[in-house]
């Protein structure tokens, strides 16, 4: 199959004919392969009839010329009608001139147009169809210009199948711009294969369709495979270029050299790129101020540069450019867009900071400091409140002995010059400084070094002051042993009249004196001893003391100095040892390290010399002392020392031979570690605080209270019985009643005595309440024994009559023992209850009621005392129904 069809209108005919003129008479041409092309009697105008390769007659052609007016070729070989053509005959001929302007060199291609009259045939039905699986149409590459004028439809090519030579084919077209968007652009003659365009495009929205061209007969069937057919839509430079900002602004430092960039403008182009729509160059149309050119822009890249060294910003601090780029490479009739460039220039420190005069002057008083005696203003036309504008002043000459110091003013920018060391006027009464200036940032590198700081002089004047004594220098020394004798003179402070240079007419007065050690002479300044001086007494241990020392003149004004004594050492002090007791592990430990220390100067101190002060036969035969250093001996023993704790006196005496002596308590202890030891002594020696003992005494009080209201409730039932006699051997009731009707005896000889039951049960028994005798109740308790009132303690030290079970104990935990405690509480208790049956009169009486302490209000106990009110027989029955505050006390009675 082939396609044929026209182009755009010809553009520059006139041109190409008169070109063709010259060319034809001045050159002489090759010919090439002939070209034949199948063409319809009718062509139309603008339209492409083919296609002929002109590369492989002349690759490096940049001028194609055609021999007939009617016909035009384009650079890829295409052939368009420039005009409607009726060809008369069946063939017709034109030659194309190729030629090289640069090698001159031309070519020549002819073209021969043939007419062929084909008769379409209509395929009978029952026939079959010709199919052609592995031939493939091969249409002529169409294009069509953007933004045609028409007319419409126009005419792009004709679509023929190889299949209508001997079939009646029926065409159609599908893809974007028929049956996609845009819709109907496209349509093709069903019967003709002639491919139509209905409207212009765009080649910015569309710049290729992508067409399927399908051949098939009546019936439907397919006579060819499916055809791709590409529509290229030819560009025109219909649209302007524009720059991506309206306005640019850039920045550029005054200092610059020349050819420094400014900044890149950049303008796109939306016609086909890498074409000459698309090919752009840039210009400067305009400069505002209107100042000799400074800047430049390359047509290419749009990089705008310095092209003079004039820029100042002190001059012209910003620049407006108008820049333009024109498409088709600058060409006249190319299109063009603006846009404005704004170049503010930096400020660079060109400019260097200069003083207004050349000399200065100022006066300032004697003595006085940080005051301010001048202000030194400036010029610099750098821009203001930068480090350009901003000013360093320095003092180059005459403030060798620091009296001065100059400043800046952050908002005036002057140098303030400033005293900030007393001036004295006796010993220069004028002072000459010679003063820099610079700015806070560095120098451009044009700026000569001559100029980058600029210089002045001040004079300073001192005037005189009558000033007060002078204590110079401030701190004075003398020397003192200590322990020297009270009364002791020794040179102290001595000021001066600067005036006079004098201590005549100089009054002193002692300020501070930390230990009050010194006293001082009003009148010579010299010092007395009025106590002794201790040099280990002062800290830190220096050996120096300072006193404050205040000098007055006649009149009134001071000045204050400090004296330093330095405290001479003496031996006054023996080495003492560190230790007081030391723990020694046997066998794993073999000795003990003894150091000592000595509060005086190395040389009343060590080496030490120890030994044993007792040289009793005890010590010497388990104990031993050996040197270790200076400071430090060991202490060994003997195999055949026992566990115990040592008392053992050692002698340590320094290098001038002062001495002392010390009692070293040493444990010899069984462990592994000193620390278990330690923690077995603190356990077995608790002593006891005061708050304890008075806690047990407390205790103590409570049960006496608590046994003698039971002893004397017995003798008020008993009317006024006197104690049993042989009551005095046996040991005291522990009534700490566990339920009622139960009283426990703890005796002291570890057995136990019930006559309820008659039966025994160890060391603790029970009395029922049913032991009486002639309706008196009786108490049996067995003599003898020596356990302790401690030792009847049970489980977590709670005192119960069964935790005494267990016959004859002895617990080293009890502290006194029975014989102990009743020689203690016998006689007392005898002459309580003596006294407890005697009214204030000391008359004995029966029915003597004592006053307890009140229960509360309702207390079911009611009254305990001796001489109670009840008249039961059986008065020792309120014992064996105690309410829980009574049982309460009764087991606080029992507690250690």
């Amino acid at each position: 199959m082939a396609a044929t069809g026209p182009q755009s209108s010809p553009r520059g005919a006139l041109c190409r004919q008169l070109l063709l003129t010259l060319l034809i008479f001045s050159l002489a041409g090759e010919a090439c392969k002939r070209v034949i092309i199948n063409v319809p009697s009718k062509l139309e105008a603008d339209k492409m009839i083919g296609r002929a390769n002109l590369k492989e007659c002349l690759g490096s052609a940049d001028l194609i010329l055609s021999s007939d007016p009617n016909f035009r070729v384009l650079d890829d070989g295409s052939v368009y009608t420039t005009s409607a053509v009726v060809l008369s005959g069946e063939k017709r001929s034109f030659t194309i001139w190729l030629l090289d302007t640069r090698k001159q060199m031309q070519k020549e291609m002819t073209v021969l147009l043939e007419h062929q009259k084909k008769v379409l045939k209509k395929r009978h039905a029952k026939e079959p169809v010709l199919r052609r699986a592995k031939r493939r149409w091969a249409p002529i590459p169409c294009s069509m210009q953007e933004n045609s004028l028409g007319p419409f439809p126009l005419l792009l090519q004709q679509v023929q199948s190889d299949a209508a030579q001997n079939y009646t084919i029926f065409y159609s077209i599908s893809g974007h711009g028929v049956d996609q968007e845009p819709l109907n652009l496209f349509y093709i003659d069903r019967n003709t294969g002639n491919l139509y365009c209905t409207q212009p495009v765009d080649r910015e929205e569309y710049d290729v369709f992508d067409l399927i061209a399908y051949a098939s007969t009546a019936d439907g069937y397919s006579a060819d495979l499916p055809l791709p057919l590409p529509i290229r839509i030819e560009d025109e430079n219909d649209n302007h270029p524009v720059f991506t900002k309206e306005i640019f602004n850039f920045e550029v430092l005054e200092s610059s050299r020349l050819g420094t960039t400014v900044g890149v403008v950049s303008a796109t182009d939306r016609d086909e790129p890498d074409t000459m729509h698309t090919r752009l160059k840039y210009s400067i149309l305009e400069q505002t101020p209107k100042s000799p050119g400074l800047f430049s822009v390359h047509p290419s890249t749009g990089v705008i540069t310095t092209v003079s060294h004039y820029l100042d910003r002190e001059v012209v601090d910003k620049y407006s450019l108008i820049m333009k780029v024109q498409d088709m490479d600058g060409q006249y009739f190319g299109l063009t867009g603006t846009s404005t460039c704004i170049v503010t220039v930096k400020d660079a420190n060109d400019n260097a900071p200069t003083f207004r005069q050349n000399a200065y002057e100022a006066s300032v008083e004697e003595n006085a400091f940080n005051v301010e005696i001048l202000r030194i203003p400036i010029d610099d036309k750098d821009l203001i409140n930068t480090a350009n504008w901003r000013a360093n002043f320095t003092i180059l000459k005459g403030n060798e002995n620091g009296h001065f110091k100059i400043s800046t003013d952050k908002t005036t920018n002057e140098g303030v010059l400033f005293v900030v060391k007393p001036l004295n006027y006796e010993e220069n009464r004028q002072v000459n400084l010679e003063i820099g200036i610079s700015n806070e940032a560095p120098f451009t590198r044009d700026i000569p070094r001559v100029t980058a700081m600029n210089r002045a002089l001040v004079t300073v004047h001192v005037r005189d002051q009558d000033e007060g004594p002078e204590c110079n220098p401030a701190a004075q020394y003398v020397r003192i042993k200590e322990n020297s004798e009270v009364g002791s003179r020794i040179n102290g402070y001595q000021a001066y009249d600067p005036e006079t240079k004098s201590s005549r007419g100089l009054r002193y007065k002692k300020l501070h004196d930390p230990k009050g050690w010194i006293s001082i002479d009003e009148t010579s300044g010299s010092i007395i001893t009025s106590r002794a001086l201790d040099r280990e007494a002062i800290t830190p241990q220096n050996g120096l003391y300072n006193i404050t020392v205040l000098a007055i003149d006649q009149d009134s004004k001071s000045c204050t100095g400090t004296l330093v004594v330095t405290i001479e050492d003496v031996n006054d002090n023996p080495p003492e040892i560190l230790q007081d007791y030391l723990t020694i592990c046997k066998p794993k430990m073999g000795y003990s390290d003894i150091l000592a220390v000595d509060p005086d100067e190395p040389e009343h101190g060590a080496p030490f010399y120890f030994s044993l002060s007792d040289t009793s036969s005890e010590v010497d035969r388990i104990w031993t002392l050996t040197r270790v250093n200076d400071t430090a001996a060991r202490l060994s023993y003997r195999k055949n020392a026992e566990f115990q704790e040592y008392s053992i006196p050692i002698t340590v005496k320094d290098r001038a031979g002062q001495s002392a002596t010390k009692t070293l308590r040493v444990n010899l202890c069984d462990c592994t570690h000193p620390s278990q030891c330690r923690a077995a002594s603190r356990s077995a020696g608790i002593i006891l605080g005061k708050w304890a003992i008075l806690a047990i005494l407390l205790g103590i009080a409570l049960l006496f209270s608590v046994l003698l209201t039971l002893v004397c409730g017995v003798f008020g039932t008993s009317k006024g019985k006197r104690f049993p006699e042989d009551l005095a051997q046996q040991n005291l009731i522990i009534s700490n009643t566990e339920a009622p009707g139960d009283d426990r005896v703890c005796s002291a000889n570890g057995f136990m005595t019930q006559t309820a039951n008659n039966s025994s049960q160890g060391f603790c028994g029970t009395m029922g309440s049913g032991m009486k005798n002639g309706g008196q109740e009786t108490i049996e308790m067995v003599k003898g024994g020596h356990q302790t009132l401690e030792s009847c303690r049970g489980v977590g030290q709670h005192h119960t009559l069964d935790s005494c079970r267990g016959g004859h104990v002895e617990t080293d935990n009890c502290r006194y023992t029975y014989s102990e405690w009743h020689n203690f509480t016998q006689p007392r208790l005898g002459e309580k209850l003596h006294l407890c049956n005697k009214n204030e009169d000391h008359i004995p009486s029966q029915d003597y009621v004592l006053t307890y302490n009140y229960e509360g209000k309702g207390s079911p106990a009611g009254s305990v005392g001796c001489c109670s009110e009840k008249q039961e027989e059986d008065g020792l029955d309120f014992l064996n129904n105690l309410e829980p505050k009574f049982i309460t006390l009764a087991e606080a009675c029992t507690k250690r």
